[in-house]
């Protein structure tokens, strides 16, 4: 092994409201923040989301290949259509099918749980 992932860092204009944004639908912390770095994880000593500032950030517009989707998360859920709806509420956008938009317009999928992962708990 070489190394170890650190964090999966995504650019955005606003990183403070991207990374509230992941840490309501993950059920993390934020657990560093600064005007351009902001991480959301299970706790300062792993590894997590962070949220760079990028003020130009453009936007992806899939599934129109126009502009690339940069980076794409899936996101294991326990009820698709549940999670769909809350994270709706949190800010998202839908797109089509089971994919969706953060605030800065990054997709991530829900996915059903696959049966080797442990259970989510509620809340």
């Amino acid at each position: 092994m070489i190394g170890r992932l650190h964090h999966v860092a995504l650019d955005c204009p606003d990183p403070i409201r991207v990374a509230r944004f992941y840490s309501a639908l993950l059920g993390q912390p934020i657990t560093y923040a600064d005007e351009e770095w902001v991480v959301v994880a299970a706790d300062d000593h792993h590894s997590g989301l962070a949220f760079q500032l990028a003020p130009d950030h453009i936007a992806p517009t899939w599934p129109d290949a126009e502009i690339p989707q940069q980076v794409h998360l899936d996101v294991m859920v326990e009820d698709v259509a549940a999670a769909g709806r809350e994270v709706v509420a949190l800010g998202a956008r839908h797109l089509r099918d089971d994919t969706y938009a953060d605030p800065a317009g990054h997709p991530f999928c829900l996915v059903k749980r696959p049966g080797w992962a442990p259970p989510i708990p509620p809340g």
